[in-house]
């Protein structure tokens, strides 16, 4: 499917009955070699001492680095998926929204790479993460 026929309520209805739906995760904006959604702080999204639980950052990075590979592919010829992931938490979060934007830094035949930046409702850094991911045959 091409880029231009996709919304962001296919994009949204695509992640149903994931872990992006578990934890509240929703894609905002999306466009050539980018994508971004937002996930809520709360207490899906925390760990014991009340902040945004770093593995909640990293699935959101993942999240938004794996569709915006599948943006970039032939889904029923290819698929993706995850290789390696990392990510440097800066800042915590208490409270409110965390928003992602993955921007592809390469996009080839077998692999792609995906930068994720993770900021607070004021703009903050929170969470910078690479990902890379395989690109695989569909069986």
């Amino acid at each position: 499917m091409a880029l231009n026929q996709i919304s962001l309520d296919k994009i949204n209805a695509f992640c149903q009955n994931t872990l992006a739906e578990t934890l509240g995760m929703e894609f905002t904006d999306f466009g050539d070699k980018y994508i971004c959604g937002k996930m809520p702080v709360d207490r899906r999204t925390h760990q014991p001492m009340g902040i945004l639980h770093g593995g909640a950052s990293v699935a959101l990075a993942e999240t938004l680095g794996s569709v915006g590979a599948a943006l970039q592919v032939d889904l029923e010829k290819k698929t993706c998926v995850g290789l390696e992931i990392n990510a440097n938490h800066v800042k915590s979060v208490r409270s409110g929204f965390v928003h992602g934007r993955a921007t592809a830094l390469h996009v080839g035949r077998k692999t792609q790479v995906w930068e994720i930046k993770i900021t607070d409702d004021d703009g903050a850094l929170v969470c910078i993460s690479r990902l890379t991911v395989a690109v695989i045959d569909r069986n």
